[in-house]
Parts: C-alpha cells; sequence; structure tokens
C-alpha cells in the first residue's frame, strides 16, 4: 500500500511549523518513505509570543488559542498544498500540534492546535492529540518517534534527535529503549538571542566562549539527570530552570554558550553509558546535527565510547519528526500500534491520536 500523508511538527525552539509531504509504501510489513515536499512555516510575531508565553494564560484563552492556532495551521497547511499542487493527491495529515504541558506524573499532555479546526479548513482527514492515549496508558506520551525508528532504521543501533530537548532511543535486545536527555536547542536559542541572534549558527559564540566548571557542575547535578527511564521533559524545564540556572552567572553570553553545549555533549554521553553500544552506529537528526561545534563536542565524547555517529541528507535532519508524525498518522488510519510502550512505559502498546474526518 502506497500512502501520501502530509506529516507537521511544531517543536519547542519555536523556529516554526516543519510541514513534510511524505510518500510511505508497505509491502509485506517493511516500510518504506520519500520526503517529496517540506517547508518550515517562521512563525509571525503574534504566535511567537503567543506561544512563548501560553503556559501563563487563564484556560479559557490556552483552549481560543488551540481552536485559533488550528485555523492558523489549516491555513498554512492548505497554501502548502496549492503551493505544490497536491490537491486531490492527499491521504491524512498527521498533526503533532506545539506541546503547550506535558505532565505525564498527573496523567496529562495538551499539544495546541485543535484537529478538527485544521480538518475543516483543509477538507482531508486529521489525526492529531497523538500522545494522548500513552498518557492514559500510564505511559509518559514521548517519545513517540521510536516507531519511526524501528520501522524505517533497523541499520543503525542508536538514535540521537536534537530539538529544543534532545532525545535518544538505543535498539537493544529486540527492544527500543528511549528517553529525553536534556534541553537543547532552546536553551541555546534563548542565550544567543542575548547577542541578537535568533540562534549561534554553526556554534561560533559557543566556540568562542570558555567554560565555567562551577556552572557545569550545577547543570550535571540536576536531580532529572539522575532518574531511571522512561522519563520525559517538559518544555519548562529549560526555559524555567536551565535557562534560570545559567543566567545567574555573571559572565558572558559566549562563556554561558559554551558551557550548556559541553552539558549537553556531557549528558548524551552519560545517556549512552548504561548501553552496551561500543562499535555501534548512531543516526542523529534535528536542528541541532547542524551546529557544526555542538556536534564535534558529541563525537569527542561519543567516540570515548567507540560510537560512530552518521548525519542524514540535511531534509531528513530538519524533517525527520515531521516524516515520522506522517507514519503515525497513516499507523492510526490503519488501525495498527503506533506508540511503543517500551520506549514509554505505558501498561501496553497502543494506537494513538484523534481522527477528525474533514469531508463527508
Amino acid at each position: 500500500m502506497v500512502y501520501h500523508v502530509i506529516g507537521t511538527m511544531s517543536g519547542s525552539s519555536l523556529d516554526g511549523l516543519d510541514i513534510a509531504y511524505c510518500i510511505l509504501e508497505e509491502i509485506g510489513g517493511k516500510w518504506s518513505f520519500e520526503i517529496a515536499s517540506t517547508s518550515c512555516i517562521p512563525f509571525d510575531t503574534h504566535w511567537e509570543s503567543k506561544l512563548a508565553t501560553i503556559t501563563t494564560l487563564p484556560a479559557k484563552e490556552v483552549l481560543l488559542a488551540h481552536s485559533a492556532f488550528g485555523k492558523w495551521m489549516g491555513i498554512q497547511l492548505q497554501q502548502f498544498i496549492q503551493d505544490h499542487q497536491l490537491q486531490h493527491k492527499i491521504h491524512l495529515i498527521a498533526s503533532h500540534g506545539h506541546t503547550v504541558f506535558h505532565d505525564p506524573a498527573n496523567a496529562m499532555t495538551f499539544q495546541l492546535g485543535d484537529g478538527a479546526t485544521i480538518a475543516a479548513i483543509t477538507n482531508l482527514p486529521v489525526v492529531s492529540d497523538l500522545r494522548n492515549m500513552d498518557i492514559a496508558l500510564g505511559g509518559q506520551g514521548a517519545p513517540i518517534v521510536p516507531i519511526g525508528e524501528k520501522l524505517f532504521w533497523n541499520e543503525f543501533d542508536s538514535f540521537l534527535n536534537i530539538g529544543g530537548i534532545s532525545n535518544i532511543t538505543v535498539h537493544q535486545h529486540n527492544k527500543h529503549i528511549a528517553f529525553d536527555v536534556c534541553p537543547a536547542n532552546k536553551v541555546l536559542n534563548l542565550l544567543a538571542q542575548q547577542q541578537g541572534q535568533p540562534y549561534d549558527k554553526d556554534g561560533i559564540l559557543a566556540r568562542s566562549g570558555n567554560i565555567n566548571l562551577a556552572l557545569l557542575d550545577s547543570l550535571n547535578q540536576l536531580d532529572y539527570y539522575a532518574k531511571g527511564y522512561p522519563k520525559s521533559l517538559a518544555n519548562e524545564f529549560g526555559t524555567q530552570i536551565v535557562y534560570e540556572l545559567v543566567n545567574q552567572l555573571d559572565g558572558t553570553t559566549e562563556d554561558k554558550l559554551r558551557t550548556y553545549t559541553e552539558h549537553i555533549a556531557i549528558q548524551i554521553a552519560n545517556a549512552c553509558n548504561p548501553f552496551s553500544l561500543n562499535n555501534t552506529k548512531m543516526l542523529i537528526t534535528g536542528g541541532g546535527a547542524l551546529n557544526t561545534f555542538l556536534m564535534e563536542r558529541i563525537a569527542d565524547k561519543l567516540n570515548d565510547l567507540q560510537i560512530s555517529i552518521h548525519t542524514p541528507d540535511s531534509t531528513l535532519i530538519q524533517y525527520k519528526e515531521a516524516l515520522v508524525m506522517a507514519l503515525i498518522g497513516t499507523l492510526r488510519w490503519r488501525e495498527e500500534t503506533n506508540v511503543l510502550s517500551e520506549a514509554t512505559g505505558a501498561s501496553r502498546a497502543s494506537i494513538g491520536g484523534a481522527l477528525w474526518m474533514g469531508h463527508l
């Protein structure tokens, strides 16, 4: 079977809405993919400000934003379909939305962007709320990408995604173990913005700084890193705990960036330590894979563990998560497992996602 699916992802780094038109094929249980067209729609000043502060708003305002963001997404998706001449070609849209609240301990997660509104605007079936079923089953609701890693890239032993939050998947003993490692691009971007830059391109600012050993030690001692997996992080951990801790330092922005870059590399290596990954291959994707200096520091740490790192082409680096959302939506459409309990800690694997029919 061949499926023409649009996957969308809005990450915690607030760099925009990722849209990927994917052609997915399943033959005898084997899946393959083509990322045919992509676009990253930057948030305008209204949505950039709204998404950055939405956790402080009253409940009614959050729900109004849920509908409004769904409308904005629907309009962007409709324009994407027109721009790429995809009318009458799309089977469904899989929308991750934008994570606003994530609190697995209290069985709650919430992604902004109403799926029904997207369906009404595009007149296409939409699968949304991809994490909720796993949360209801006692899981972390994250990471959900391991299903894609299992079905698309079984030649790799581990996977690292470096987005607003970095997360890792390890394939061992026929299981995919996955968890969030630490805040990454979100904190780096906030620091770069202190210098008037949207992000630290190629890690140039970080490379020019010096490590503050006291700050590095304080970061590495945060309680989250001592917890066992499965575990996941809310965006607030990066913005309200880690970023505030880094800002207590009186030093330069360059020193803060250098120190935090080292912290990311150390925590990624620490995440790999419990597993037998000697002489194995790791696939690295996400915006952080384009940060030259960060990748140098990660490579240095993982080389000591004899882990060979691989980065794919820039399209897959940037749109891997949107691609996997397309797969998750397709599996939901087929009523097949799309979230792995071995990665999230749920009581069982599940078929996650709400399905909204955009046409009669």
